[in-house]
Formats: C-alpha cells, structure tokens, sequence
C-alpha cells in the first residue's frame, strides 16, 4: 500500500502572489471616498454653543456628528467636560471630539 504525502502550503502558493493587492484596494477605496469638510456659518455655531451648554446644565445625552479624515461619523453621550485650553469635548464614554470638527449636536 502506497502512502500518501500532502504537498502541504505548497498547494497554496499560487494564491500567495497578490499577498497585499487586497489591503491596497481597500486604501484606494477610503482615499477615493473622501469628503472635504463643510464649513459652518456663524450661525451654526452660536447654536452649538447654546446646544452644548443645555446639555451640560440639563445633563442631557447628546447626538454628535463630526467629521474626521475625509468621513462624518456619529456618537452620542453626556458630554463630560470641556477642554477649552485644547478645544476638546470629552464624552463621558471617554470619546474626546475636536471642536473646530463638531458639525451637528442634537
């Protein structure tokens, strides 16, 4: 009786020959799908200060949508200190949000 001997990884060299085309598509794509930042009117920002201020009086939980590298994202949380030496608001999940990329609170 013959015995049988796997080629082992050798099989799978092939398929080794596009190691890292996945990670570099997957970087084309988020530099592709980058948005520029909107500027906000002086408006705008009057009424995030009074937004922000309720929330801290009222210690009410907020809705954040900001902007970060090209993309919004969005968080929510009772907003738990203000760092207004570094222009920061700390979230009390610990998330700490630039001012100057706040773009939305509700």
């Amino acid at each position: 009786m013959s015995e049988y001997k796997d080629r082992g990884i050798m099989k799978w060299a092939p398929f080794d020959a596009l190691e890292g085309h996945g990670t570099m598509l997957e970087e084309m794509i988020y530099s592709i799908n980058k948005k520029a930042k909107v500027d906000l009117s002086e408006d705008e920002y009057e009424e995030l200060n009074k937004t922000i201020k309720e929330a801290i009086e009222k210690n009410k939980e907020v809705s954040i949508t900001y902007y970060n590298d090209g993309y919004t994202y969005d968080t929510f949380g009772h907003i738990k200190k203000i760092d207004e030496i570094n222009k920061i608001l700390i979230l009390d999940t610990e998330e700490k949000i630039e001012f100057d990329s706040v773009l939305i609170i509700k």
